[in-house]
């Protein structure tokens, strides 16, 4: 290939504007380059909290978001993940107390299915009866979240510190806590991804029946 195609190829290319969701104020999450539209399309982009908010000290939880949509010159995306980085995880751990996670998957109002990690710090080491006990109530709490709450609210909830601070209210009563966190909230099936799961599981049971 001459330079001359290489130099062409290169100006074909267009630089589009990514932009947050909507719930995240379409806030501007830099740039990307592609010579086609639909090849910016399922491109993830990982930030901080804290470079949304402008506010460093939320810089210990990354968001990752996915492009779903492309117009002329911008990109838009989707939620996919919430995490809180290592290093913080790692500097909540206090020897002689508890780490007490759970692992919990909901269904959205609006038909989102989404796993949410929550994980509780005791002040010192609680018995096995009592871990149960405060695992028990994140399930409890953050299932009943689910139920409750469009994907949106349900993230929402996770990011401004919502669903944890119920959680830390209720647990704190089982056993004294330090801190309670939403570690991840991943997004692992949209609306028409869980739909067709059940329309598969419904022809397979009907096979069944016939057989």
């Amino acid at each position: 290939m001459s330079e001359r195609s290489v130099s062409k190829q290169k100006q074909e290319k267009r630089w589009y504007t990514i932009h947050a969701p909507e719930q995240f104020d379409r806030q501007e999450l830099g740039g990307t380059p592609a010579d086609e539209p639909d090849k910016v399309l399922g491109r993830n982009i990982e930030t901080t909290l804290g470079e949304l908010k402008g506010d460093a000290s939320e810089n210990n939880t990354k968001l990752t978001f996915k492009i779903n949509d492309v117009g002329s010159d911008s990109a838009y995306t989707e939620f996919i993940k919430h995490e809180l980085t290592r290093d913080y995880l790692r500097s909540l751990v206090r020897r002689g107390a508890s780490k007490i996670e759970a692992y919990i998957t909901v269904l959205t109002t609006d038909d989102y299915r989404v796993q949410i990690q929550p994980v509780a710090f005791t002040t010192k080491d609680a018995d096995a009866s009592q871990e149960q006990a405060i695992r028990r109530t994140m399930i409890d709490i953050v299932e009943e979240a689910g139920k409750d709450r469009t994907f949106e609210d349900l993230i929402d909830s996770v990011v401004e510190g919502r669903l944890s601070s119920a959680i830390y209210g209720e647990a704190k009563t089982i056993y004294p806590l330090r801190r309670v966190e939403i570690q991840k909230a991943t997004l692992e099936a949209r609306p028409e991804e869980v739909a067709a799961e059940e329309e598969t599981s419904v022809d397979v049971d009907e096979e069944e029946v016939e057989v």
